[in-house]
């Protein structure tokens, strides 16, 4: 990296330059005319010395990584003649320790930071097209940001959803429960849940195989699922053990859904072309309403045990 010429002697045009359209006057050119001009070659990085100063472009191009110290993980930018980059680091009175590299042969315009706030003081066209470059990246940054916001949501919904089933899934359970348990006491409103156990379901996977035992599942789960109001939820709690979650239901209420849940269980195909005959899948289900006082551990324990007691009484029936 090497000093080649000064910007007086070289034919670039001012007009070319992103800050200084508008403020091409004879006064602004003069005080950039012994500013250097640098030459890098490709695959060379830009050494500043650790201190700020404002590069513009000329020839050739920059890839500049964001400052591994500040957090931001936005990726590279490139940086094309007419271009500038530190301009922040200028203002700011910082060290530029963001990584510039040339992507080919460049050429590139030095202004030290006295200068540049000369230029300021002096061009109002330059402040205006400093604001408005600044402004730009702001936005930019903004919308990486919104960008980034919406895709850590959508990977955050994808871990909180079941692979197989289309369900949720026991971390958006513990995740959720704890709030509705909460908001169910706060308004004094009735919240139960519906645990269920597909019967057999070992004994299903031995002897139809695990690709069969998936359709099973799958299908339980889409009984579940397409027998609840929008207000509810459907879970994959484990293994063969779904769960629904039932706000501002009582327990009279939650029972005759368990029941309505037993009846659709029991017809639904595993398969919809079936080559071989497979037993219909049933469920035992335990019923459970968040009592007086109590919090989520006590209704996920009290629907356990009527789970329990279904099983204990044949499986494929409802207790509460």
């Amino acid at each position: 990296m090497d000093q080649i010429s000064t910007f007086g002697a070289t034919p670039y045009a001012l007009r070319d330059l992103a800050l200084f359209r508008d403020a091409d006057d004879p006064e602004v050119r003069a005080a950039l005319a012994p500013c250097a001009v640098i030459k890098v070659a490709a695959g060379q990085r830009v050494e500043d010395g650790l201190r700020a100063r404002l590069y513009i472009v000329l020839s050739g191009s920059l890839e500049v990584a964001p400052d591994a110290h500040s957090g931001d993980d936005s990726g590279t930018t490139r940086v094309r003649p007419g271009e500038s980059v530190g301009e922040q680091a200028v203002l700011d009175d910082a060290v530029n320790l963001a990584a510039m590299t040339a992507l080919e042969d460049s050429e590139l315009l030095v202004i030290e930071p006295e200068l540049v706030w000369q230029l300021i003081d002096r061009s109002n066209g330059l402040a205006r097209n400093l604001l408005r470059l600044l402004s730009f990246r702001v936005r930019a940054a903004n919308a990486q940001l919104k960008r980034r916001q919406k895709l850590e949501e959508f990977y955050r919904q994808l871990s909180l959803n079941d692979g197989l089933t289309g369900l949720y899934n026991r971390a958006w359970l513990n995740e959720m429960l704890p709030k509705l348990a909460t908001r169910a006491r706060q308004d004094g409103s009735p919240l139960s849940i519906v645990m269920i156990d597909l019967d057999h379901f070992k004994r299903f996977n031995d002897t139809h195989g695990h690709i069969a035992g998936d359709a099973a599942l799958s299908a339980a789960a889409g009984v579940i699922r397409d027998s609840l109001r929008p207000s509810d939820f459907a879970v994959r709690y484990g293994g063969e053990e779904l769960m629904a979650v039932l706000p501002d239901t009582p327990i009279g209420q939650a029972g005759m859904v368990a029941e309505r849940l037993a009846e659709r269980l029991r017809s639904a195909p595993v398969f919809l072309d079936m080559r071989l005959p497979l037993p219909h899948v049933t469920g035992s289900f335990g019923v459970a309403t968040l009592g007086a006082g109590s919090d989520e551990h006590e209704l996920m324990a009290a629907a356990d045990a009527a789970l329990y007691r279904a099983k204990q009484a044949g499986r494929d029936r409802v207790s509460i």
